[in-house]
C-alpha cells in the first residue's frame, strides 16, 4: 500500500471516508491522497530545531496533551 513493503494500519471507517474524499478530489487512489496528507502535515514539522519545539506544535494541535 505505502511502497517498499511497509504498512500501515488504519481503522476501516478511516480508510472509507479517505476512499470517498480521494475519488471526489481527483485522486488517483485512496493511497496517494492519503501520502499526499501525510506529507502535507510532516511538512509543518520539518526544519523544526528540538524535539520541544515538535511537542509544542503537536500540543497546540490537539494531537498530545
Amino acid at each position: 500500500m505505502f511502497g517498499g513493503g511497509n504498512k500501515i494500519k488504519l481503522e476501516k471507517d478511516l480508510i472509507d471516508r479517505a476512499k470517498r474524499v480521494a475519488e471526489v478530489a481527483g485522486y488517483a487512489s485512496a493511497e496517494e491522497f492519503i501520502s499526499h496528507i501525510v506529507e502535507r502535515e510532516l511538512a509543518q514539522f520539518e526544519g523544526d530545531d528540538s524535539d520541544e519545539d515538535i511537542t509544542e506544535k503537536l500540543r497546540g494541535l490537539g494531537y498530545i496533551s
